[in-house]
């Protein structure tokens, strides 16, 4: 069983006035890759700041190993921080910028406990070229920064953080200056690092698709709130509202009803799903994702609608269709032309359905992408457009 090792209690956080923080609950274990994921503005950053000791909350505890620390300097917490901006020393190799912290560092003298000491250099040697070999920077050790990578510096900030033995890590957007394909190496990278030192790492990102590759946990921020915590495949998978299961992938979600258990009603017809618990014909919201929809002809349809855009997307398409006036979207390896008839068949298990919340009605319909993915396909399209005309 996993220990906890940071608990923040009933946190709030205001600057000005303005709400960032609403009484934030959440405890993290101890190894754990733990992700903050949320849109600028969400809360993430400051929620990592208050662990890191750089902001004191406006009320509520931070605990560490049970111990209470909201008082407690950045610089005396088992806690180091990689900034998106490496802030790497431009006159010092790689060596020296690992080594800078140990060279801080005293501790007590053995044979005097009433004085301190600096490390020993041989001591010094020996982590930063372990710590080197563990970021993949082995023989870098005399390079500057200017002669690195953009990766390569970025692993040179993990290693100076690490060598001083923290507890936790934490990352507050390190990838965001990186271009996609290095920033993707560096998912995996990341993760055999915090496997290989094994402690807690605390990572802050907008990106979906880091915390879906990288976590072991994922917690969901809005305004200030945690919306959802759980496992990547739970959040994808079992999204609890619309905020969610839109900002985790791609996602249709439609107004429904629950008749009974195991149904769900949308556009006037019954469909079998997995979800109960819900009142008799409560209203709820249906979670369908672009990938678990099958085309069929439209007599074999459960659904029936118009393509109303086709954009190749390498491994697949993206199929924008017209039901009824809300427009889904279908990723397939099928192609079906602009302005078809096309029929959909939903399985049970690609139905979710989720409680009416506050982000009801502001997401899942794709008119806004349809309108994208035209001028993509056809720069000269004209305006005369037929209306779909959909059945159920």
């Amino acid at each position: 069983m996993s220990k906890e090792l940071i608990r923040l209690r009933d946190i709030c956080m205001a600057f000005d006035d303005e709400q960032v923080l609403d009484h934030l609950n959440l405890y993290i274990n101890d190894k754990e890759f733990l992700t903050l994921l949320g849109p600028s503005g969400c809360g993430k950053t400051t929620t990592l700041r208050i662990i890191g000791g750089f902001t004191t909350p406006t009320s509520g505890d931070v605990l560490f190993d049970g111990v209470r620390i909201n008082d407690v300097p950045p610089y005396q917490r088992q806690i180091n921080t990689v900034f998106q901006k490496y802030a790497l020393f431009p006159h010092l190799n790689v060596f020296e910028n690992v080594a800078f912290g140990l060279r801080m560092q005293k501790r007590p003298d053995p044979n005097n406990p009433k004085k301190t000491i600096k490390i020993p250099e041989e001591e010094i040697r020996e982590r930063v070229l372990e710590m080197l070999e563990t970021v993949s920077l082995k023989g870098f050790e005399h390079r500057r920064p200017d002669q690195l990578s953009g990766g390569q510096q970025q692993r040179v900030a993990i290693a100076r953080a690490l060598v001083n033995r923290p507890k936790v890590l934490l990352l507050d957007e390190p990838l965001g200056a990186l271009d996609l394909k290095l920033r993707k190496d560096m998912q995996i990278e990341l993760k055999r690092i915090q496997q290989q030192v094994g402690i807690t790492f605390i990572y802050v990102t907008h990106d979906q698709e880091e915390a879906l590759s990288m976590s072991d946990t994922i917690v969901i921020m809005d305004k200030g709130t945690i919306q959802q915590i759980g496992t990547p495949e739970d959040i994808y998978n079992e999204p609890k509202n619309a905020f969610v299961a839109d900002f985790i992938g791609e996602s249709n979600i439609i107004d429904g009803t629950m008749p009974r258990d195991n149904v769900v009603k949308m556009y006037g017809r019954e469909f079998p799903c997995l979800d109960g618990g819900f009142a008799p014909n409560e209203p709820v919201d249906v979670v369908i994702r672009p990938e678990d929809i099958d085309i069929v002809p439209v007599e074999q349809g459960q659904l029936t609608g118009t393509v109303t855009s086709v954009t190749f997307k390498g491994m697949q398409y993206d199929i924008i269709v017209d039901f009824k006036g809300f427009k889904w979207l279908i990723q397939t390896t099928d192609h079906s032309p602009k302005d078809a008839r096309i029929g959909i068949k939903l399985d049970p298990d690609s139905i979710h359905v989720m409680k009416k919340s506050r982000y009801s009605g502001m997401f899942g319909d794709y008119s806004s992408f349809s309108e994208e993915y035209d001028e993509l396909d056809d720069a000269s399209l004209g305006l005369d457009e037929e209306e779909s005309g959909d059945e159920e």
